[in-house]
């Protein structure tokens, strides 16, 4: 495990961005786990920064998100489908129709059963990108999650559910189910970047790194990934 920490955040962007990059050159048919929420956006605007000084073009890149709202509509401009679209895909000059999304509409039980068929059938993640919530969740994989969990639906705790309002005009707005790729399958990617920043963010960070390996914080499980590297802004690592 690797701990890096940076000044500002565009440092951060392009030393994850790099990263990211030196894998996809080193893959003929790369695959790349996305992340939402604030912490990846760096990444993203550092991992286009990197591959336009490399003249490097990116639309064979495959794609993979780790999670979706249930029940709000794709075309939802706080949808997990349009926050990719925004964020990365539009940033980086990814193939949308190589970028998929869990559908959190229609059978979640089924689409979560056929996402993770589909990473298999895409030979695995190569590098996952990955934030961290408040209380320790990685992807929507809530306290409690098992470390072997899989793709599936999920209850957000009220915790999530407060800090996520920010992005609607209501916390009544919020869905208060997502699908995501499970603790078990985020595992499984050959490489893991995790991105932290604020001081909202030091505690979970902290519990993460050096806190008891326990379900109850389900970054913990980061611990049993053989290459896992961390970028941290300053006030995330604060308590480190």
């Amino acid at each position: 495990m690797t701990i890096q920490v940076f000044q500002s955040l565009a440092e951060l962007g392009k030393s994850a961005g790099a990263q990211i990059v030196a894998v996809i050159e080193g893959k003929p048919d790369p695959v790349i786990g996305l992340a939402t929420g604030s912490s990846p956006i760096p990444v993203y605007q550092g991992w286009a920064a990197v591959a336009q000084e490399r003249g490097i073009a990116m639309d064979h890149v495959a794609c993979f998100a780790l999670d979706e709202y249930s029940g709000l509509e794709i075309q939802h401009p706080e949808s997990y489908h349009s926050v990719i679209a925004r964020d990365a895909t539009a940033v980086i000059g990814l193939n949308p129709d190589l970028v998929r999304v869990p559908c959190g509409l229609g059978d979640v039980a089924a689409n979560a059963v056929e996402y993770d068929e589909a990473i298999r059938a895409a030979s695995g993640i190569d590098l996952q990108i990955l934030g961290i919530g408040r209380n320790g969740h990685l992807g929507f994989n809530e306290p409690g999650s098992p470390f072997d969990s899989r793709t599936r639906e999920i209850d957000l705790m009220p915790e999530t559910i407060a800090d996520n309002a920010r992005f609607f005009d209501s916390i009544t707005q919020v869905p208060t189910k997502a699908i995501t790729q499970g603790l078990g399958t985020i595992l499984e990617a050959c490489e893991l970047i995790v991105v932290a920043t604020g001081e909202a963010k030091a505690p979970a960070v902290a519990a993460a790194l050096n806190g008891p390996e326990t379900v109850d914080l389900p970054g913990s499980v980061l611990r049993r990934h053989p290459n896992v590297t961390w970028y941290l802004d300053e006030a995330a690592a604060s308590l480190l």
